[in-house]
């Protein structure tokens, strides 16, 4: 796809099937063809998981900042492509190396750094890093596949 970076929401709804409350990318601010992607999420006290994890406590969810630097792995392939590609859906095939360092919280800005690793057929793997006022918030490994709306 050939887009210019930085990339605002409706751009990145344009690559990424996910709607609110679970799209978890708000702006994609650099894009190195081949090699990372760098992507925010504002958390604010207005998401729906803080009403249940934990009330008085809000913590985000450490699956949600996963599946964030996962959604901004989608972006990365997604990126990563002339055309668009079409019916298709970027999954999860597999978690490495997760760790979870520090709370994520309503007010901080996640900085969403990922990095390709390799490519095998439909499977990518890449590493993931969140950042929050440059601590790592969480970090790991990840693979996902390419597959077909339809095959599921």
């Amino acid at each position: 796809m050939s887009n210019q970076f930085p990339l605002d929401i409706r751009q990145i709804m344009e690559m990424l099937p996910h709607r609110y409350p679970f799209l978890l990318v708000d702006r994609v601010l650099e894009f190195e063809p081949g090699a990372r992607l760098k992507a925010m999420k504002n958390v604010t006290m207005n998401e729906e998981f803080f009403q249940g994890h934990f009330p008085g406590l809000p913590v985000m969810p450490g699956v949600l900042q996963l599946e964030a630097l996962a959604q901004t792995g989608a972006v990365f392939v997604m990126s990563s492509f002339d055309e668009p590609l079409g019916d298709k859906v970027f999954l999860f095939t597999g978690l490495d190396k997760v760790k979870f360092r520090r709370p994520v919280v309503p007010g901080d800005q996640l900085i969403l750094n990922v990095e390709f690793l390799k490519q095998k057929m439909n499977i990518w793997k890449m590493r993931g890093v969140a950042l929050v006022d440059g601590q790592v918030a969480c970090q790991g490994e990840f693979s996902a596949a390419i597959a077909n709306k339809g095959d599921m």
